[in-house]
């Protein structure tokens, strides 16, 4: 790696700065890549392009240099693979009629936009294990009943995404610990301490303000129906026109083109849920198997096997059963022809295309920002300019700018921990509020970016999942991923001036993260026109009990 200095900033802000400006994604990402193929190549432009076609062509195999080697390391591969698997399935159950049969019995409990959308963000927490697991059964799963409800996609979208890698940093077991624990035994070692990493994850979990308000504010905005920025006018749309995209609006999944309309007449809700189960289940015996098992839980328990499991073959085997299960019941059924299966799971891998295509580059963009030391120019120039208590505060910022920069969280919290943690620790004098509040911030600072950059899988994902433009997504969430940040960095002043209980601090951000929402929804709605930011309450039900007696189906109520 070159020292390129400032320069180094260049391919992620080229990259975002094009891909907000021209709403062509694939084209921004591409050219954020070969800006820095231009400065490894020393300005040489035919350089540039060849290292672009490496990178890309390296991150398709899975496979890096490293001292003249190759070297391969088969997750990427094995994502691209699941993301083909999982169109597939996905499109099996919808062109057999599934997910309208499971939209029209859920429906009948969900009578209204806001429970909706109040499902949404509890659908998204409970499942909490996974942020990939998460975006898929929540996007897919959620899709046609907020559909019916006249619930944005964008909303599906941020719900998805704000309920996926902002909940994962936070589970006591999920697929993200392990790795976090990983990372942090090696930073307390390195300061020649022996203290359990899991007795500083613990410490820190209340210092991570980010995630935790993230979480808070999309139930806040799911209950009151008010919303700020992009996201009102695309709620608005949606409820008075029920149009859950906006004209012109790119999908990353555009099932109802590739597949064709669902076969009606034959629905059931087996044909959902049982595929929908294997997903999960075989998922999890995945990351039992790769986790090593009965042995691996009689040493360390459950935890244990998922700080040792590989998610992604555990992805790989569930999006499998689950399309073998969903050819099995449309076929048994009589739902589908074996002719029709095939053209069916061809569409749905198809579909998946232009979503796996982003991924690749995104990741592209990481060997580039690699390549140049983006993250380590970053890390020089904040570490000039530290005292104890900023120490969190400086962390937060340069770990957020670090991951929406690169769109990856890990790899964030691997080049902030060994940094974070040492630096706190001299600073400090020794392991207390301070480091743990350092350590929340890595971890806080990553899932910033990771949950809101256009260039981060997961957001990626969540736009695949939840069927709705990327760009559009990544506008519309915005505003609430810095409404969330700027609280969370608030606490951290609060911290740096002198109040370092981290509960205390946390019940001073909440009432200071829903008196905020008040206020924008309050100003952008009369920016707008619209009345406090709220948008109309729309009856899903064939008939709902109102206050003002029987309302008919399909109303849209100004006031709830």
């Amino acid at each position: 790696m070159s020292d390129f200095g400032i320069l180094s900033l260049l391919p992620p802000l080229v990259a975002i700065g094009l891909a907000i400006l021209t709403k062509r994604v694939l084209f921004a990402l591409f050219f954020g890549v070969w800006v820095g193929g231009l400065l490894v190549a020393g300005g040489d432009p035919i350089g540039a392009t060849t290292q672009t076609l490496k990178w890309i062509v390296f991150n398709i195999a899975s496979a890096w240099e490293e001292n003249g080697q190759i070297v391969t390391d088969l997750w990427n591969t094995r994502i691209l693979v699941f993301d083909a698997l999982i169109g597939a399935g996905v499109a099996l159950i919808y062109k057999a009629g599934g997910m309208n049969a499971i939209a029209k019995a859920v429906t009948r409990k969900i009578r209204t936009s806001k429970a909706a959308s109040l499902m949404a963000a509890i659908f998204g927490t409970i499942i909490f294990f996974d942020d990939y697991t998460n975006t898929i059964i929540v996007g897919n799963t959620m899709r046609p009943i907020t559909d019916r409800a006249r619930v944005s996609r964008e909303f599906l979208a941020y719900a998805d995404d704000s309920t996926a890698a902002p909940v994962a940093v936070l589970a006591v077991v999920s697929t993200w610990i392990g790795y976090e624990l990983g990372l942090l035994k090696d930073a307390i070692a390195s300061v020649g301490e022996n203290i359990s990493a899991y007795s500083a994850w613990f410490a820190s979990w209340p210092y991570r303000f980010y995630p935790i308000l993230a979480i808070i504010l999309v139930y806040l905005v799911a209950i009151t129906h008010k919303h700020y920025g992009p996201m009102l006018k695309a709620e608005y749309r949606a409820r008075k026109e029920g149009k859950v995209l906006r004209d012109g609006a790119q999908p990353m999944m555009t099932t109802e083109v590739d597949v064709g309309m669902p076969i009606e007449g034959k629905e059931s809700v087996w044909v959902f849920v049982l595929p929908v189960l294997t997903l999960v289940a075989l998922t999890f015996l995945g990351l039992w198997v790769t986790g090593g098992g009965s042995a691996t839980y009689a040493e360390g328990g459950f935890q244990a096997v998922l700080s040792n499991a590989d998610s992604t073959w555990a992805l790989v085997w569930g999006s499998f059963g689950m399309v073998v299960v969903a050819m099995a019941l449309v076929i048994g059924m009589k739902i589908m022809s074996l002719k029709e299966v095939e053209e069916t799971v061809v569409a749905g891998m198809k579909q998946m295309h232009f979503a796996m295509m982003i991924l690749i580059l995104a990741w592209s963009i990481k060997s580039a920002c690699d390549a140049v030391g983006t993250a380590d120019y970053v890390v020089s120039v904040a570490s000039n300019v530290l005292s104890p208590g900023l120490v969190p505060l400086v962390v937060f910022i340069v770990a957020a700018f670090i991951s929406f920069t690169t769109g990856t969280s890990w790899g964030t919290f691997a080049i902030m921990m060994p940094i974070a943690v040492p630096l706190a620790y001299q600073l400090s004098g020794g392991f207390g509020p301070v480091v743990y509040a350092s350590i929340a911030s890595v971890f806080a600072g990553g899932v910033f970016g990771d949950h809101c950059s256009p260039i981060s899988d997961t957001t990626i994902m969540s736009s695949m999942f939840s069927g709705c433009d990327h760009i559009d997504h990544v506008a519309t969430q915005i505003p609430y991923s810095l409404t969330a940040a700027t609280v969370g960095a608030l606490m951290l002043v609060l911290f740096a001036l002198g109040l370092r209980n981290g509960w205390l601090l946390l019940a001073i951000a909440i009432p200071i993260l829903i008196a905020l929402h008040y206020f924008l929804s309050e100003w952008y709605g009369r920016k707008v026109g619209i009345p406090h930011g709220k948008v109309p309450l729309y009856i899903v039900e064939e008939e709902f009990k109102g206050k003002g007696g029987t309302i008919p189906a399909g109303a849209v109520l100004g006031e709830e």
